[in-house]
């Protein structure tokens, strides 16, 4: 599921260099770095959790 919602933001990111979305934030093709950023943020608390829950 995790690989799914991240490919997903990726491809967001992508689209918004070709094109910007004109979503708030993200107005100019230069700010597809505030998406690349949360992507990263998302796969690092999935690692973190994911370890946390490992021995559960």
């Amino acid at each position: 599921m995790t690989k799914i919602i991240l490919l997903l933001l990726f491809m967001i990111a992508a689209i918004q260099v070709i094109k910007p979305l004109g979503w708030p934030g993200l107005r100019k093709r230069s700010d597809a770095w505030k998406l690349v950023a949360g992507v990263v943020c998302i796969t690092f608390a999935s690692v973190i959790l994911g370890a946390l829950f490992q021995g559960v």
